[in-house]
């Protein structure tokens, strides 16, 4: 590897150079003037033009173990949405409970809880949300309170699991962590979280929900069994899920990294479905999902790496990590909520992708002062879970958040930010609050 810094332009002092363009780049993103994948990019070549990073090095810094993980998933996700499994499980949980307004409530945040653990928040509450609408209109009851809890819940069952959320995507690809790590560590809390939210939404808005008997009658009359538009693919794609799944839990015995087995789901998944087509139905069935892949996450994610590669390069993250340790006075246990709350506050206020990938190398960076890698293991689940549940805390929090907004207001139902904010900050504390706990009894 080429010696770092050693054509910086200008002869500039790299620490400060590389510390710019960062505060440039994350000021831009979240000031929304240009679509983030764009400055992420410009911020990328800047690291690399000013002579921060070689070509070399900032090729090197693309973690494709996460980037592999996140389109393959997205394919799978793109082909299963097909066949309408969703808009099943939404209509069957309502009838589940007889259509009761208050029931409905619960069963459809722990749908989207079990959806999001293992698809990504978006996609769950773009297939979710306009089922529930349906459901909310037949019944005349008050949809917001509805669209409120599937944010929370999307948000809180993408915490339990590796590919559930973008943040814990990028901790495992980037420290080594497996499917089984998250769920095993992560699962635990999330269940009581999950269930704490359940029971919040009830006492705010459930218990006072009634719908009349004729318009539970209409809903009962809804058939799920229509809303499976292909029978043959909801196969496939189980099957496909479920091996991807078992392939997750199995990686370290199959000597496998998350990223190939979510590229040989995406991969198997394609084949199953394009198989008996003609070569001209193939090509547009493919370029379909194609398509229909968030390329502008995935590019955030590539210019993203280089940026930080950049600032870690120049030490930056080192003496950040180095303030940090000075700031707790070096005690574990202060460093470890110092992560789990600075994250969730955080990333209520800015993406908290970003975020997160700024923290990894800083958390990295303390592994002499705790003991090395192993001993930093309590800090990476701090950071997770702040950071992930932290998203519930303003609307700008997660992109699952303006998903729902964007919904609802293309719907004529008023979702503001301070309505929101006013009843979402408080919860989101508590339920960083139990992990708080969590975390004090199972590692500090």
């Amino acid at each position: 590897m080429h010696e770092a810094h050693s054509s910086v332009i200008f002869g500039l002092d790299p620490l400060w150079l590389a510390t710019v363009v960062m505060i440039f780049t994350y000021g831009v993103i979240i000031s929304e003037r240009l679509n983030r994948s764009i400055i992420a990019l410009l911020g990328a070549m800047l690291m690399i033009m000013l002579g921060l990073l070689t070509q070399e090095q900032a090729v090197a810094a693309i973690d494709f173990n996460t980037i592999g993980l996140l389109v393959g998933m997205m394919i799978i996700v793109s082909i299963t949405r097909k066949c309408g499994v969703f808009e099943y499980l939404a209509i069957w949980s309502a009838k589940l409970v007889k259509a009761n307004p208050a029931g409905i409530l619960a069963m459809l945040a722990v749908v989207t809880a079990v959806a999001s653990a293992f698809l990504d928040n978006v996609t769950t509450v773009l297939l979710v949300v306009p089922v529930t609408l349906v459901i909310t209109e037949a019944l005349s009851v008050n949809p917001y309170p509805f669209l409120f809890s599937q944010i929370f819940a999307s948000n809180i069952g993408g915490t339990a699991t590796l590919v559930g959320d973008p943040p814990n995507i990028l901790i495992g690809g980037q420290v080594g962590l497996s499917f089984n790590d998250f769920v095993l560590n992560l699962a635990p809390v999330i269940v009581v979280i999950l269930a704490v939210h359940v029971i919040s939404t009830h006492f705010i808005w459930g218990r006072r929900m009634t719908a009349a008997a004729d318009l539970r009658a209409r809903v009962m009359g809804f058939d799920e069994k229509k809303a499976i538009t292909d029978p043959r693919l909801l196969k496939l794609a189980s099957l496909v899920l479920a091996l991807v799944i078992v392939a997750f839990v199995l990686a370290r015995q199959l000597g496998l990294e998350s990223g190939t087995i979510g590229m040989g789901g995406a991969a198997l998944l394609l084949m199953l479905d394009n198989i008996g087509k003609s070569a001209e139905h193939q090509s547009e069935n493919v370029l379909k999902v194609y398509n229909e892949i968030e390329w502008i996450t995935i590019f955030f994610f590539v210019g993203l790496f280089i940026v930080i590669a950049g600032v870690e390069h120049a030490g930056l993250l080192k003496l950040l990590a180095d303030k940090l340790l000075a700031a707790t006075g070096g005690d574990f246990t202060v460093t470890g909520m110092s992560v789990l709350w600075s994250s969730a506050v955080l990333s209520a206020i800015v993406d908290n992708i970003p975020f997160v990938a700024t923290m990894i190398p800083m958390i990295k960076a303390m592994a002499p002062a705790f003991g090395g890698p192993e001993g930093l293991m309590p800090l990476w689940w701090c950071l997770s879970l702040g950071a992930c549940l932290g998203g519930n805390g303003t609307l700008i929090g997660a992109s699952a958040n303006l998903t729902v907004a964007g919904i609802a207001e293309r719907n004529g139902i008023p979702f503001r930010f301070m309505t929101y904010t006013k009843i979402a900050f408080p919860l989101m504390l508590i339920h960083v609050a139990i992990c708080n706990a969590y975390l004090m009894w199972r590692y500090f």
